[in-house]
């Protein structure tokens, strides 16, 4: 292998988002990638061409989409010997997928590539309980009628009752919504708070359609120009009548419908390469990816379910020599108003700085008109695989638009963990 190169960020491009059984109810992971995979290749000329790998992911799928990232490739106009991967960390799917070709790209195993996801609530798989799935199986590997038929000896109907895909993690059987209410009561956030910060999220990503921002990022499907979980009429007064959504019975509750993101149907991507390839077929750069960190915290044994980005970042900035205010903008994934709340208390609390991710002292508070300029995903919607990618080509498009500038992305995922990363972009040389 090479020793590590620059890695290139040249775009990216997502249908619109939509709420779960709404515009994409019967279109399906595979439908979803494939149109967004498609209007990637369309806007880079890319069809026909062979690139060094196209990484997928999905969170909830079928058992036949084993390998998104090659079937969707295959459908997308590039070439078939265009190799295909998927992978699945929850909501840090595709800037894990992000991650892997930009690493294939520094280390100089391939030259470009494409990174994203997609997600789909609407369209999942159902199965049968455990008893049945034995009893098929069993029928399926019988020889004769008779054996076959056999294997249905004490059958009962309850067996038939189906189970379908949950969100609750596997290890203490709660809910993201009804971890992150722990983590509220936890960090004192109060549900006006969390109001405002889903209000101010709607507000950037209206005023960001409303100023054509999202044109080249945004390709219409399904008759949706753009996200229909957008509400450009919320206001804090219309939030506040909302019941909590995951604590219903304490009086304490504060998440509720409105404060967090709704189940989604989506899918993005992204195009990397090296700086050389994007040189040689005339495309700009709009960022580069500086790095990529991975953190988990011990959620079951009492850590807040949401909060990994909060130790991944110090890890990052350590390692690049960085402060948390040395950069130009944020983009943090709001997966609950409260989420993000949590996140930036515990880097401005002195305490949790020093004892539990190891730094001198608080991390520091950062100026929320930094946040997410153009709205997140409570705006937005969240299709689990789908956001990261998202993101990373937001961020791409707002630091070309800057002109230069430093952009930190952090993304928490269901089991504990959280994926961050840095984007950034050179000023143009001073003209002499």
């Amino acid at each position: 292998m090479r020793p590590n190169r620059p890695v290139a960020i040249l775009g990216g491009v997502r249908i619109p988002f939509a709420r779960q059984n709404t515009a994409y109810q019967d279109v399906g992971n595979m439908g979803l990638s494939v149109k967004t995979l498609g209007a990637l290749v369309e806007k880079f000329g890319l069809a026909g061409r062979q690139l060094g790998e196209v990484a997928m992911g999905s969170v909830i799928k079928h058992s036949s989409d084993w390998n998104i990232g090659r079937e969707a490739a295959l459908s997308s106009g590039l070439s078939p010997l265009t190799p295909g991967i998927t992978m699945q960390r929850a909501c840090g799917t595709s800037l894990d997928t992000i991650n892997l070709i930009a690493t294939k790209i520094a280390t100089g195993q391939i030259d470009a590539g494409i990174g994203g996801g997609s997600d789909t609530t609407s369209d999942v798989p159902i199965v049968y309980g455990k008893t049945l799935r034995q009893r098929l199986l069993a029928v399926n590997a019988a020889k004769t009628p008779r054996d076959k038929l056999a294997q249905f000896k004490g059958f009962s109907f309850k067996e038939l009752k189906p189970e379908f895909p949950g969100v609750a993690e596997p290890r203490t059987g709660k809910s993201m919504g009804e971890a992150c209410e722990a983590m509220a009561k936890e960090w004192n956030i109060g549900r006006e708070a969390q109001d405002e910060w889903a209000v101010s999220s709607h507000r950037k990503c209206a005023a960001a359609y409303d100023r054509g921002f999202f044109d080249d990022l945004v390709v219409p499907f399904r008759g949706l120009n753009k996200d229909n979980n957008l509400r450009v009429d919320s206001t804090i007064e219309k939030l506040a009548t909302l019941k909590p959504a995951f604590d219903k019975t304490s009086g304490r509750g504060t998440l509720t419908a409105g404060n967090s993101t709704p189940l989604t149907d989506g899918a993005a991507a992204c195009l990397l390469s090296s700086d050389e390839w994007a040189a040689d077929n005339g495309f700009e750069v709009l960022c580069h990816l500086v790095d990529v960190q991975v953190a988990a915290v011990d959620f079951v044994h009492g850590e807040g379910l949401l909060m990994a980005p909060t130790v991944a970042v110090p890890e990052m900035l350590r390692r690049n020599g960085l402060t948390l205010q040395d950069f130009d903008f944020y983009e943090i994934h709001e997966a609950f108003a409260a989420q993000v709340l949590c996140t930036l208390k515990a880097w401005e609390d002195e305490k949790y700085c020093r004892e539990r991710l190891g730094w001198d002292g608080p991390l520091g508070s950062i100026p929320r008109e930094k946040i997410n300029p153009n709205g997140s995903s409570l705006a937005t919607g969240h299709p689990f695989a789908a956001t990261g990618a998202r993101i990373v080509a937001t961020a791409a498009k707002e630091l070309k638009q800057r002109g230069s500038g430093r952009c930190l992305i952090s993304i928490c995922t269901a089991g504990g963990m959280g994926v961050v990363a840095i984007l950034e972009r050179a000023a143009a040389p001073t003209q002499l």
